[in-house]
């Protein structure tokens, strides 16, 4: 049985005053079965992490480096990260490969050092826009997981996470229809499975992309969704919890 997951994705967003408001405001409203992650920006993780001592809900990064150490100027390596008390680490996610240039390469070694590390990849795959209207969809994704797959191999998985996020509806308001995300979530675990069928029925795929309290239910009741990837939604406390009831 998979397990449901929320995980929210504050990106740049957020000070001290605003981290302590935000989580008290998820710790008086959500009340799910779902397992629940915060990842905010890098400054604020041990602050969260304090915060939420003795809560069930986690906390994660959204980027690491693929080096342990050394001479990387303003990287944060995994150890690092889980010194800070983080458990998940966001891995591909759109805004890294278009705005930082990640490569799927880059995207591959991140997810081995970060399994080595004991820490649990959140892979990020999706098309643009263009690429959807020009029915590349299945090639794309495909090809961004065959770029882990073969680095890291099939098994890998078994610890890991996979988000599906068309990149036409992040921050866009624009989701993806429950069926057309249910289309490419089957799509993900079709690919696994055609390496391991085990494998692919156990790992949770989240689907991100303007996932907000009104279309939750709808898009988390599709038999290949097992949660969300929550950007904007995850600002608003109220909001989120009401995602994560969706989930459970």
């Amino acid at each position: 049985m998979r397990c449901k997951l929320v995980i929210a994705n504050w990106k740049m967003n957020a000070d001290t005053a605003a981290v302590t408001k935000l989580l008290a405001g998820y710790e008086e409203a959500i009340n799910s079965t779902a397992k629940v992650v915060a990842c905010p920006p890098a400054p604020y993780i041990f602050q969260a992490r304090q915060q939420l001592d003795g809560t069930a809900i986690a906390v994660g990064a959204q980027n690491a480096s693929q080096f342990e150490s050394g001479a990387y100027t303003g990287e944060v390596s995994l150890s690092m990260l889980k010194d800070l008390g983080c458990q998940y680490v966001i891995l591909g996610h759109s805004e890294r490969r278009s705005l930082f240039g990640e490569q799927d390469s880059d995207v591959a070694e991140k997810f081995v050092a970060t399994l080595s590390a004991g820490l649990i990849p959140v892979l990020c795959v999706g098309e643009t826009r263009e690429q959807r209207q020009a029915n590349e969809t299945d090639t794309v994704v495909s090809g961004q997981l065959d770029a882990v797959i073969n680095v890291a191999g099939i098994d890998a998985f078994a610890d890991a996470i996979i988000a599906y996020e068309p990149i036409w509806a992040i921050g866009t308001g624009d989701t993806a229809t429950p069926e057309q995300a249910q289309q490419v979530h089957k799509l993900v675990r079709n690919k696994l499975a055609a390496s391991n069928s085990d494998i692919a029925q156990r790992v949770p795929v989240l689907y991100g992309g303007s996932v907000n309290a009104g279309n939750a239910e709808e898009l988390f009741s599709m038999p290949d969704i097992d949660g969300g990837l929550v950007g904007g939604a995850s600002l608003d406390a109220v909001a989120f919890a009401a995602i994560c009831a969706a989930a459970n």
